[in-house]
């Protein structure tokens, strides 16, 4: 179980005024369940997997997986059980290098090793089928750079990556976001399926309230650094969720404008 608790975050801007995001955050997610966090632009998204990645630390308040405290942990630690996929499709890859390398180095991942030892060659077949299992040919560019590889190809590429040792915890930072709607569409399905086949427990950050119904456990919607909505996906309907989405957005907009 991933446990929040008590959490508090302010950020000081440059001209030294202060902007709090969280106070007293509390929020659990439970082994193998995959939630969906929702919420309208400085709701406290991405700062709550900031929280959790580790490239940003808690004013206040712990941050436990597995009844392990994770608060303090550096970065580097915590990238060997907490995984992340990014919205951007070539932070998760290493553009100039090959599909193949890429899986090995990602195999590899918190072992001591030189680079020539990393490419182990005895798992280019179990890569090729792993590869094949996504349906989108990458197991026949295993010598190609990935550079050269549709957006979609690579974020599968990068989902692929991060779950061959399945993490304790996988976090999806708007994945999506940069794909067209034919593609998103695929890539959630693939996500879906490599979280279901390892069992793995998922937070995502996304602004498609369909997605978070059709693939999530669960959806938390968040404002202003609270947590507004706590409901299984299969208690609420995409017009029901849309409904309290567009009320907290539309709120935003008149006190912007007043």
């Amino acid at each position: 179980m991933l446990s929040l608790n008590s959490i508090g975050k302010t950020f000081l801007s440059e001209l030294g005024s202060k902007k709090e995001v969280f106070k007293n955050l509390n929020l659990q997610v439970n082994k193998g369940e995959f939630v969906t966090v929702i919420g309208s632009n400085g709701a406290g998204k991405s700062t709550l997997l900031n929280l959790v990645m580790g490239s940003i630390e808690p004013d206040c308040g712990t941050i436990s997986l597995d009844d392990k405290d994770i608060t303090n942990i550096e970065l580097y630690k915590k990238n060997s059980f907490i995984s992340k996929v990014y919205q951007n499709p070539s932070l998760g890859t290493a553009p100039s290098m090959t599909v193949f390398e890429n899986l090995s180095m990602a195999d590899n991942k918190g072992k001591s090793f030189n680079f020539t030892m990393g490419l182990n060659k005895k798992r280019r077949e179990y890569y090729r089928t792993l590869l094949k299992e996504l349906g989108l040919g990458i197991e026949e560019q295993m010598d190609t750079e990935v550079g050269l590889l549709s957006g979609g190809q690579r974020q599968c590429l990068a989902l692929l990556m991060v779950t061959l040792n399945k993490p304790k915890l996988l976090l999806l930072d708007e994945h999506t976001a940069a794909l067209d709607p034919k593609t998103s569409r695929m890539i959630m399905a693939k996500t879906k399926q490599l979280i279901d086949k390892q069992k793995i427990t998922a937070m995502m950050i996304s602004h498609n309230l369909r997605d978070a119904i059709k693939y999530s456990d669960r959806i938390i919607m968040l404002d202003k650094g609270r947590v507004i909505l706590d409901v299984k996906s299969k208690d609420i309907t995409e017009g029901e969720l849309s409904k309290i989405y567009s009320s907290k957005a539309e709120k935003e907009m008149t006190a912007m404008a007043s």
